[in-house]
């Protein structure tokens, strides 16, 4: 179901970047399950350029029953651009949820003025994926910004609404990436280190998503694809209490 639009981000990715691949843990890049009576299959990508220090989208195929494509795309340490996150999930093509966002690192006003509000036009294009839900396992104020895509809507949007402000949301992306001026104080890019490391740790601790990998994927997989590769700079619950 996302499938055209996994395509349309690499085809946008490797027309504007020199991208390398980044290396991903063993047993992590491709993984089926033989878990119930629906076969899923999950294969991630992950690369860096100078502009970006980590891109990493996933897919996950379950046929009919489930389709998913996540991505998180972290800028350089010289910049301080929010990250940009998608999140869409379909359940039998009934259960459709939509989840787009430059996700902010910090909450002042200046922060907020400069990288977020230049996504108030398209939040207002797109009235059908604004939409008033609860946000269950996050702070909508935290790394969220007020410009949020974030809907329940049935597939034809998805593929013809959704679709639309997903080019768009990365078009402005990539716009505010050429007009943005790399940082060269150590202690700026310092407070970005510490911020995209405070992100990975805040999103390991409250991600779902682990419950649905570890349905598919087992326990002990889920666990190591998401402190190993997802966010590979949070530090799993265990090893902080082992440390106390």
């Amino acid at each position: 179901m996302y499938k055209c639009f996994l395509e349309y981000l690499e085809q946008s990715l490797f027309q504007r970047f020199t991208l390398q691949s980044r290396p991903i843990p063993p047993g992590l890049e491709y993984q089926v399950s033989d878990r119930g009576r629906n076969p899923a299959t999950i294969q991630s990508w992950c690369y860096q350029c100078p502009e970006y220090r980590k891109i990493r989208y996933t897919y996950i195929d379950a046929g009919a029953s489930a389709q998913i494509l996540n991505s998180v795309i972290y800028p350089s340490h010289y910049y301080e651009l929010p990250l940009l996150g998608i999140d869409f999930l379909s359940f039998g093509q009934v259960k459709n949820l939509i989840v787009m966002d430059f996700q902010p690192l910090f909450q002042d006003e200046a922060y907020l003025n400069k990288y977020i509000h230049p996504l108030q036009a398209l939040h207002k294009k797109y009235p059908d994926l604004v939409q008033d839900l609860e946000m269950k396992f996050y702070d909508a104020n935290q790394y969220f910004s007020k410009y949020l895509l974030f809907a329940k809507t049935d597939a034809e949007t998805v593929k013809t609404q959704v679709f639309e402000a997903f080019k768009d949301y990365l078009n402005l992306y990539w716009q505010m990436l050429k007009e943005a001026k790399p940082l060269s104080d150590p202690s700026d890019i310092q407070r970005i280190v510490k911020a995209q490391k405070d992100y990975d740790q805040y999103s390991a601790d409250r991600d779902p998503a682990s419950g649905l990998f570890s349905s598919y994927f087992g326990h002990e997989w889920s666990e190591r694809f998401l402190h190993e590769f997802l966010f590979e700079d949070a530090v799993p619950l265990a090893t902080r209490v082992a440390k106390k």
